[in-house]
């Protein structure tokens, strides 16, 4: 079993603040760290602490933060399948406020040049269990990865964050659909023109789901809830904790739920299957936020498995 994620890398800039500043205004950090970040490196990290085997096809620039990014990944436990580019590598600029709430600014770096699959990648994403894609990438390499995984017989989970249109081709490919609820009613309302009541969470996803996919909706806090086309939605529970950092976390959690329908048996991602992966990953996000830190929060496999055992 395998799971091959492909996305961005970023070395993330995080500023603890008093809380997030409005416009124009200047406040002053009370700590500064630079960690590991971007969505397809943390996802990669999740899936890989939660006991999978990971590839993670990645644009790198030449430069000490590329550098550093790779050895960490390797460390983790990934193989990589990186490309050097020109561009500087990824960073992103993070304040994080004393409510654990977050602001985050994205230069994308070398991640715009991931716009293509070579041989090497195509072939990759073919052998795996499950493909994990994001949307902090360019679409054309996010598409072409997607039709690969979908030849082939791949699980291809979809994160649609940064949100954006899905073009029909994408969807058409995708077998699972993680969004918020933020970015799933952007998705409903102003790529797909799906209308839904403000606040009915429960009908929002079974809208989605209607697109083609099992949809994942996920609530913060609140768990989150499964929805598989022809089914009444249902929910995950999520875990009583006090939140330091949310930074990172609904990358856990999507990592996590890779990670748990790559150990699958049963390969039909059926309601079960997908309420079992949901509940693990549930639990990994859970865990993440009690920590600092995108990458330094994610937990291992046997930190989730206890966690899950005495709550």
């Amino acid at each position: 079993m395998s799971t091959v994620v492909l996305g961005s890398a970023n070395r993330d800039l995080v500023y603890r603040v008093e809380r997030i500043p409005s416009p124009g205004e200047t406040v002053l950090a009370g700590h500064a760290t630079a960690v590991a970040g971007g969505k397809g490196n943390n996802q990669a990290t999740a899936a890989a602490r939660s006991g999978a085997k990971v590839t993670f096809i990645v644009a790198l620039g030449t430069d000490e933060p590329g550098d550093r990014l790779a050895a960490e990944a390797t460390a983790a436990g990934i193989t990589l399948q990186e490309r050097r580019v020109t561009e500087p590598t990824g960073t992103a600029i993070i304040t994080v406020d004393d409510n654990g709430e977050n602001a985050i600014v994205v230069d994308s770096g070398a991640n715009r040049l991931l716009e293509t699959l070579n041989v090497k990648e195509t072939a990759a994403i073919a052998a795996a269990d499950v493909l994990v894609l994001q949307l902090e990438t360019p679409l054309s390499a996010v598409i072409a990865a997607a039709n690969a995984a979908n030849a082939a017989s791949t699980t291809v989970v979809l994160n649609a964050s940064p949100i954006q249109p899905l073009p029909a081709e994408l969807l058409a490919c995708v077998d699972v659909l993680i969004v918020n609820e933020h970015e799933a009613r952007h998705l409903a309302a102003h790529t797909h023109r799906i209308q839904t009541q403000h606040g009915d969470e429960n009908d929002l996803a079974s809208a989605l789901s209607k697109l083609g996919p099992a949809v994942i909706l996920t609530l913060g806090p609140r768990g989150a809830i499964v929805c598989v086309p022809g089914e009444p939605p249902a929910l995950v529970p999520g875990r009583n904790v006090t939140a330091l950092d949310t930074t990172g976390a609904g990358d856990t959690f999507c990592g996590a739920l890779a990670a748990a329908l790559d150990q699958e048996t049963n390969r039909a991602l059926d309601l079960g299957t997908l309420v079992r992966a949901a509940e693990f990953a549930t639990t990994a996000a859970a865990i993440s936020v009690q920590r600092h830190g995108a990458v330094p929060s994610i937990p291992t496999l046997e930190e989730i498995r206890h966690f899950h055992s005495v709550n």
